[in-house]
């Protein structure tokens, strides 16, 4: 079956892998460049479909762009177009980030809305909305809409929810507005922390404070952006994926480049199962026997807390727990959409709304089973390692627009897995 993966479960995991760069990181970076007259490179840029569309996207506007082993090269100095290619936009939700650098180099975008994976409704009006309030006017049509702004203008912006696109938007946006801009409720991830790095070392003045939990950016608008390169931090998403295959199937991994500073909560899970995690400035250490633990309640939040990115990889080990777990997904409605999926490999799983409860089973079969999404593909993916036999995901396109190839690191900790 082309464009799948089939995984044979039922062994441990031993080995060390390499964490890539992040895509949470590198998209909202990538777009950053557009600012920039002259050359951006993008260090330990990941190559993954979702960088091939942002590259294409930003190709079709104007840039010229080429790899150099593992960095991109963004050549923002003749971009000339201020439409985007719809097709482009459609398969990408990470494409909305555009807005706020385009509106800053042109003052007008005409946009289709964005796509990508199918996990919830994700409105973009919060980013409309923050956009306005520096003086950007939107027209909405069925399928596109335009944003227009004489001059950007500073502004004092609260988030009405610390949306990570909608604080990248008015970032980009207010580098090149008039004035300062005080962003209050700012998203806390630490990919705004990269995008806000890159950034300042091309020659914008931000400043980044935080008082009882909620994150104020300030920025200083209006600087030129001068060349700069910069190296993308480690996917602190990929290495939790990884931990929680081990939770799954046990064995001893090392994770270079795992960025355990930012992995807190992952981590503090890992050892609640009874896992032994050794942290260094070289990577994560993991050793762990097959999971046997459940968690009796979780909840996913804005970080620094257990992120909506691993839930679905966490639901899957939760399969084979020792008794009964409950899962709440309180920033997706959608991410549960794995759960049909796993039952038909033998999982006992019930949702009520954003609810899942999971009854452990003594052991997952193998199956034929379709990524519908990209954490929920990777989650299939863990699934199968803990089954008995060989399972087969079918899209992995899903799963290639985050992992770079998550056979080959699969491959690296002994799992015998193919991409056909």
């Amino acid at each position: 079956m082309l464009d799948s993966i089939h995984v044979r479960g039922g062994n441990p995991l031993f080995g060390e892998t390499k964490i890539q760069g992040s895509k949470n990181a590198v998209l909202p970076i990538m777009a950053a460049a557009l600012l920039v007259e002259g050359v951006s490179v993008i260090e330990n840029c990941p190559r993954i479909t979702d960088v091939d569309h942002m590259q294409k996207l930003l190709s079709d506007i104007g840039c010229i762009i080429h790899w150099r082993n593992r960095s991109l090269y963004i050549n923002a100095t003749n971009v000339n177009v201020s439409a985007m290619n719809s097709e482009s936009v459609g398969k990408m939700r990470s494409s909305i980030m555009l807005l706020g650098a385009m509106l800053g180099r042109f003052g007008k975008v005409v946009m289709n809305y964005p796509g990508g994976c199918v996990i919830g409704a994700r409105p973009i009006d919060i980013h409309l909305d923050a956009l306005t309030k520096m003086g950007v006017k939107i027209e909405r049509e069925k399928d596109y809409f335009t944003a227009t702004c004489e001059k950007l203008t500073g502004s004092v912006i609260e988030l009405p929810l610390p949306s990570v696109g909608a604080s990248e938007n008015v970032i980009l946006a207010a580098v090149s507005a008039k004035g300062t801009t005080v962003l209050r409720n700012a998203a806390p991830e630490p990919e705004i922390i990269a995008l806000c790095d890159f950034l300042k070392a091309a020659g914008a003045k931000i400043d980044i404070h935080e008082e009882k939990g909620k994150v104020t950016i300030i920025i200083s608008g209006g600087n030129r952006l001068s060349p700069v390169s910069f190296k993308i931090p480690a996917d602190r998403i990929v290495a939790g994926t990884y931990i929680l295959g081990v939770l799954g199937v046990g064995g001893h991994v090392f994770l270079e480049d795992a960025p355990a500073k930012h992995m807190r909560a992952v981590i503090e899970l890992a050892k609640e199962m009874n896992a032994d995690v050794s942290v260094s400035d070289k990577g994560i250490a993991i050793l762990a026997d097959c999971i046997t633990r459940p968690i009796p309640y979780l909840e996913t939040a804005v970080y620094p807390l257990f992120p909506t990115d691993l839930q679905s990889q966490l639901l899957a080990i939760l399969t084979i727990a020792n008794g009964e777990s409950v899962i709440c997904e309180k920033i997706f409605e959608d991410r549960l959409k794995i759960v049909p999926q796993l039952v038909s490999m033998g999982a006992d799983i019930t949702v009520n709304g954003n609810t899942a409860t999971i009854r452990g089973v003594n052991r997952l079969r193998a199956a034929t089973v379709e990524a519908r999404e990209l954490r929920g593909g990777a989650a299939l993916v863990i699934a199968g390692l803990i089954a008995e036999g060989t399972t087969i995901i079918t899209k992995r396109q899903y799963i290639e627009r985050g992992y770079e190839d998550i056979a080959r690191d699969f491959r690296d900790l002994g799992v015998v897995i193919t991409n056909t």
